[in-house]
């Protein structure tokens, strides 16, 4: 097998694999890196807003995914405590439709049509241990196998795609930019038998300081998310005791009169529930001699808000474009990891300030609520609030139609 790439990715999952699928498209040679084995589930908010749906049809897995039998979802339904947001989300890249597959179908189907790439090489049960360096530059990796074998590949570039415990970026030693810690534990379960009223759709509860967010996914089942601050020491042990017990609950008593405290107690439980203790919404410096970082790597956020699938493809499609665009990568390490910088801040910083907002657990003022029922009373606001999240407007466009609304008021 040969040693010498043009690209190495770390990590073969959403970020690595698209990264791999278009870079071979364009092209490059490259070697995937992934120290686990696919199919296989990790711990993930696994939502698809409808501008990321577009983006997996482009790439042409759309329909493989759809055959998991993993139902669309056009509508949102939110409660801020007495403040009911229920509407659509807007059309964007011709989609209205959103998208919450399990993992183990997703990551697959991504992998595979990487590697159908002539120009992707893949290996599996590999774990990279170190990064080859040359005159300070990255140069390549060195890593294990399953069997115990080591090994070394070189390449121009090394991306992790490693997720948010990356191992490429602490060796690369990226600059933390920004770093605002969570005030809550997450906690997540997937049910079966769980029985919304008409067609699917996200359930989202903000009571107090209890938070819920409901998607119906794959294999006729929802996930549910449950979180409560990391402060209440008596709901720590009460998780930790019994995971399950816990979670029924908290949802019974901290969203008591919700649909989803009514719905919650008839739906079985499938598999453990698996829960964050706390983490940081984050953002990395992105790329540096020889190196560079996409996905969670990157920036991880608070999982409410549901942007990170979104945010490693696009940030694939990003690098792929500034690493195509430059004959000459030793020489314009500075100006492509400024042009990287740039992009993906004036893409994504608004839904990552979006993020750092909503994991404080900070009461709500009697004018946000007032602002909450108007979003709630108006179909024009509540597209605007649901078009946030799909990059069907920016979070101004919400602001300025308030300010419409508000005016007949003064």
């Amino acid at each position: 097998m040969r040693t010498t790439f043009d690209v190495i990715i770390v990590g073969a999952r959403v970020a690595g694999s698209t990264l791999a699928y278009e870079l071979g498209k364009a092209g490059f040679d490259v070697l995937l890196l992934e120290k686990g084995t696919l199919p296989s589930d990790t711990l993930s908010t696994h939502n698809f807003f409808s501008n990321s749906v577009a983006m997996l049809r482009e790439m042409g897995v759309m329909d493989r995914l759809l055959a998991t039998n993993t139902p669309l979802y056009k509508r949102a339904y939110i409660e801020f405590d007495d403040a009911v947001i229920d509407g659509q989300y807007p059309e964007v890249h011709g989609e209205n439709a959103c998208f919450c597959i399990k993992r183990t179908y997703l990551d697959h189907a991504l992998f595979e049509a990487a590697t159908a790439q002539a120009g992707v090489t893949a290996i599996q049960g590999f774990r990279v241990t170190d990064l080859m360096r040359e005159d300070g530059r990255v140069t390549g990796v060195t890593g294990v196998r399953r069997d115990g074998g080591t090994e070394s590949y070189t390449a121009r570039l090394v991306v992790g795609a490693d997720g948010r415990h990356s191992v490429v970026r602490s060796l690369a030693g990226a600059k933390r930019l920004q770093a605002v810690p969570t005030d809550y534990a997450s906690y997540v379960g997937y049910f079966s038998g769980y029985a919304q009223e008409g067609e699917p759709c996200v359930e989202f509860y903000k009571k107090g300081d209890r938070i819920a967010i409901v998607f119906p996914t794959s294999d006729g089942q929802h996930v549910v998310g449950a979180m409560f601050p990391l402060t209440d020491h008596a709901w720590v042990d009460r998780f930790k005791a019994d995971a399950e017990k816990g979670f029924r609950e908290l949802v019974a008593s901290g969203l008591a009169g919700t649909p989803l405290a009514e719905r919650l107690p008839v739906a079985a439980l499938a598999g453990p529930v698996r829960g964050l203790l706390g983490y940081d919404n984050d953002w990395f410096e992105g790329m540096g001699s020889g190196w560079a970082l996409v996905g969670d790597a990157l920036s991880f956020k608070d999982p409410a808000v549901g942007q990170g699938m979104h945010d490693a493809m696009y940030g694939a499609r990003v690098l792929t474009r500034i690493l195509a665009a430059s004959t000459d990568w030793p020489a314009s390490w500075g100006d492509m990891a400024a042009a990287y910088s740039q992009e993906l801040e004036a893409k994504m910083m608004a839904r990552f300030g979006m993020a750092c907002e909503i994991t404080k657990n900070v009461p709500v003022t009697p004018e946000q609520q007032m602002v909450n029922r108007l979003i709630g009373s108006h179909p024009e606001a509540t597209q605007a609030f649901l078009g946030i999240y799909n990059y069907a407007n920016e979070p101004e466009a919400l602001g300025m139609t308030i300010g419409r609304l508000l005016q007949p008021m003064e």
